[in-house]
């Protein structure tokens, strides 16, 4: 009899046990982590798509536009800062990495704009269907940008309400030592637009 009241009681303590565990975020909060990491890698993916299709329009331009030498060398530098910089996944949560990874990002946005401006004096240009392709390819590149930003952010807002609410607070702090991840934020002025592209 006495037996049988210990296996209840350790069973009794057993389940207990797995409803406070499973109610506290011990596998919720590195899942919501990986999430986050996951979201920022398709962010960075976007970017990198951009800075590839970068070349075949300088390259495109270049040969109707050779005396828009300035221009040109200034978005190959300006892409070249942007692939440098980088945000390792594990240092989300410092917002001082996503605020250079985003001033490199938005200086090319600009030279990319001021790119685009130069276009408008070569009619020739404006018709050739490369340039068309390209020009296609990097508008759907930066609404592609803008959702993986957004993407990004509802992990980190995730993440980061799981983190600071009970019971998984707890959990957070004790087993993870959990810091909130900073969101994607605009740096530069009227960064929220894409590179403006008038034909």
């Amino acid at each position: 009899m006495q037996s049988m009241t210990r296996r209840t009681t350790a069973l009794a303590g057993l389940a207990g046990a797995a409803l406070l565990l499973s109610g506290c975020g011990i596998n919720t909060i590195p899942s919501k982590e990986e999430a986050v990491k996951a979201k920022w890698a398709d962010v960075e993916n976007q970017y990198q798509r951009r800075a590839d299709l970068i070349p075949n329009l300088v390259a495109t331009v270049k040969g109707f536009a050779a005396q828009e030498k300035d221009v040109l060398e200034g978005v190959v530098k300006a892409r070249a800062s942007a692939t440098q910089v980088t945000v390792d996944p594990s240092k989300l949560s410092d917002p001082g990495q996503l605020a250079a990874f985003e001033q490199a990002q938005g200086a090319l946005s600009q030279s990319l704009g001021r790119l685009l401006v130069t276009v408008e004096k070569y009619p020739e240009l404006k018709s050739n269907e490369q340039f068309l392709n390209l020009q296609s390819q990097l508008e759907g590149t930066e609404n592609r940008i803008a959702v993986a930003r957004r993407d990004y952010n509802l992990a980190v807002q995730d993440y980061n309400t799981e983190i600071r609410t009970f019971p998984s607070l707890i959990t957070a702090k004790v087993v993870y030592g959990a810091e909130p991840i900073a969101p994607f934020k605009a740096t530069t002025a009227n960064a929220e637009k894409a590179p403006e592209v008038a034909f």
